[in-house]
């Protein structure tokens, strides 16, 4: 499974997998089900509410074949890149700049999608990702985004914030950091340790540093791992004040 690497708010570039074939079809499977009990379910409530003549013909159109033809576009922007089918298996779409797609960008996937998923039946669509290493359609190509997934590798965060008895703190400092903060150098430290990314180790590393003033000898990755440890001891002290 291939990366893409995004550059965050606060600068720190974050690497996410990009969404496996099976998870796109997966999630596509999800989409058409929910499409098809949609259609079902307004179609069958036409059919008693109404007998046929042009007005049922007409609210057929509105209420039916309307909704499902831009579902993907109208979920993606209100939703931030998420069908329901991606929110089921936690994969979005993004720009590969790591910005959010703009409406220009939804619409363009989602009408060359038209061809590659909905009239060839994902043939096009599956052939192209398998073949282009980002995981990327000819829709994706064309606007410039990819599907990312948003799982991130399992871990004992206990390990982390387990305050020894009589724990010192070594770095005061932290209590500057915020808790969203502290929960994006969580998951960017579990997910640096676990691909042994060392590049976005020092990345955080000097981030935390800017932020707190902190000069250490420390390598990274122990570093790290006592500021986490620190900010759990501190805030131990601050729920016993």
């Amino acid at each position: 499974m291939s990366t893409i690497r995004i550059q965050t708010a606060q600068n720190v570039v974050v690497e996410y997998d990009t969404a496996s074939v099976g998870d796109r079809i997966v999630a596509q499977l999800i989409d058409w089900l929910v499409m098809g009990l949609w259609t079902l379910g307004v179609g069958f409530l036409l059919d008693k509410a109404l007998s046929y003549g042009t007005l049922k013909s007409s609210l057929f159109y509105v209420l039916v074949l309307a909704p499902t033809l831009v579902y993907h576009p109208v979920c993606e922007v209100f939703f931030n890149g998420q069908s329901l089918g991606k929110q089921v298996r936690r994969i979005k779409v993004t720009r590969l700049d790591g910005t959010r797609p703009s409406l220009g960008d939804y619409l363009l996937r989602w009408l060359i999608g038209l061809f590659e998923i909905q009239i060839t039946a994902g043939t096009v669509a599956l052939l192209a990702a398998l073949i282009n290493g980002r995981g990327q359609r000819l829709g994706d190509l064309v606007a410039g985004t990819t599907v990312v997934s948003l799982r991130q590798p399992q871990h004992n965060d206990f390990e982390l914030t387990l305050v020894p008895p009589g724990y010192q703190i070594i770095f005061p400092q932290v209590a500057v950091l915020t808790d969203h903060d502290m929960a994006l150098i969580r998951r960017l430290y579990q997910q640096a340790v676990a691909r042994h990314n060392y590049t976005l180790l020092n990345d955080v590393a000097n981030k935390v540093k800017t932020l707190t003033g902190i000069q250490t000898a420390l390598h990274d990755e122990p570093f790290l791992r006592t500021i986490l440890r620190d900010h759990a001891a501190f805030l131990q002290e601050e729920t016993a004040r």
